[in-house]
């Protein structure tokens, strides 16, 4: 069993390597793969002292599986020529998301999809896969209607340039700016293009990819997405419509007993999900649970994830360990 991580030097990459090592996945070889200026350097994992090589050696080594965090255009390029020698390609750009001849995975709620000739499976944005795992029991018992979603996404979502203009800015320092202003002591509705609708990419990336992963075009889904000077994890305030009304003490059965949903819904002791105790977990988190009294049928929740874990790197991991599993069962 070989296995590669193309984008090995990069944010998210160092985070599948430590999920990797964490969850004891297992492989026989492991490539590090990044750009040419990268290759040749070198980098521990499991105590072992791997040099990191360029795209074009990982593909002539054929890997069984790359898990890609390489960027969009990196991925359209490569992830068709290690599908061609038989790598099955999990990739975290926005490349192939909304291919029609692509699959979108979250494990826990359509990973049954996947078959032997999906080699490029995409993995989705991590506002979504947080929102998802949050909404997939409750959709599954009482239907979903409508979406309303506000998020307050981490700087590690825009990599590390991101964290070091908001450091920058916290220390005093003058520095390359990744945001049109400043990050820290702000907020920016402002994520990735503004579309000619009025929504951001990131905003419609939301709406389109729910609607894949639930195979469900009638969901009602509208969004806005805000950065703040946070490193945890993203936050979302979701309010949800339901077809059926609901009991909170069936919801907060339901998402208690969910596997991969930790329920942190106890305003009395100021137990709620944080960004902060969110950071390295690879769970979603979920608090805030009420009912809103303006409408019926409709639920107010607080979803938290370490956008870095769930939301890229451990579900794509995740993805693998399926596909590893279906392998040894065949």
């Amino acid at each position: 069993m070989k296995i590669a991580v193309v984008g090995a030097t990069g944010l998210v990459g160092g985070e599948i390597l430590e999920v990797l090592e964490e969850r004891n996945l297992q492989f026989d070889e492991l490539y590090l793969v990044a750009s040419a200026r990268s290759a040749g350097t070198k980098k521990i994992f499991k105590g072992k002292e791997y040099t990191i090589i360029t795209l074009e050696d990982a593909v002539l080594l054929k890997p069984d599986f790359a898990i890609f965090s390489a960027g969009g255009s990196t991925s359209l390029e490569w992830a068709p020529k290690f599908a061609e020698v038989g790598t099955t390609v999990v990739d975290n750009s926005s490349a192939w998301r909304m291919s029609p001849d692509h699959k979108l995975i979250v494990p826990e709620i359509n990973a049954d999809q996947l078959t032997a000739d999906d080699k490029i499976i995409a993995n989705p944005n991590c506002s979504t896969i947080q929102m998802v795992v949050a909404l997939a029991p409750l959709r599954e018992r009482f239907g979903i209607k409508r979406i309303v979603v506000s998020t307050y996404q981490s700087v590690t979502g825009s990599g590390k340039a991101a964290v070091d203009q908001m450091m920058n800015e916290r220390n005093g320092l003058v520095g390359e700016m990744c945001y049109p202003h400043r990050i820290d002591m702000n907020a920016l509705p402002h994520i990735d293009v503004f579309q000619e609708n009025g929504y951001t990419k990131e905003e419609m990336k939301m709406i389109n990819e729910t609607k894949k992963i639930f195979s469900d075009d009638t969901i009602a889904i509208t969004t806005t997405t805000v950065r703040i000077p946070t490193m945890g994890g993203h936050s979302e305030a979701i309010n949800v419509e339901f077809k059926e009304d609901f009991e909170l003490a069936e919801v907060r059965q339901i998402l208690g007993n969910t596997e991969g949903i930790i329920l942190q819904d106890d305003p009395s002791k100021n137990l709620y999900p944080m960004p902060l105790t969110a950071h390295k977990k690879d769970e979603v988190f979920v608090g805030r649970l009420r009912r809103d009294e303006s409408q019926p049928n409709t639920l107010n929740m607080w979803v938290v994830a370490d956008n870095l874990r769930k939301g890229a790197a451990t579900n794509a991991v995740q993805i693998v360990e399926y596909l590893q599993k279906q392998m040894r069962s065949v």
